[in-house]
């Protein structure tokens, strides 16, 4: 069976937010995608302590479309290193993860 992959992904806006959860359900790279509300982020770059506010997607998908997903983000996403962080899932409801299977045309 493929392995069930939870990604996760911060976007600026609402806008970007709706623009890759529709492109991602689209091509069928994730069976759902759950948007969060907007939360503020704190982090380090280039040297610098900065905070942006940001809504977080939880992508549900599979290793097998992991590739695919990952270039469509980032071809999609404004920042210059888009979060793209992709967690195994170790266990579910086993009708949930079938459904994220055949959604995502995995075996």
């Amino acid at each position: 069976m493929d392995q069930i992959l939870l990604v996760i992904c911060n976007v600026p806006d609402a806008a970007s937010a709706q623009q890759l959860a529709e492109e991602i359900l689209k091509n069928n790279y994730a069976a759902c995608v759950n948007v969060m509300p907007e939360m503020r982020s704190f982090y380090n770059w280039n040297g610098r302590q900065e905070t942006s506010t940001e809504f977080a997607l939880l992508i549900k998908s599979t290793q097998t479309r992991y590739a695919e997903l990952q270039a469509l983000i980032e071809n999609l996403h404004p920042y210059e290193v888009p979060e793209i962080i992709a967690i195994p899932v170790a266990a579910g409801l086993p009708a949930y993860l079938q459904w994220v299977l055949k959604e995502t045309g995995s075996k």
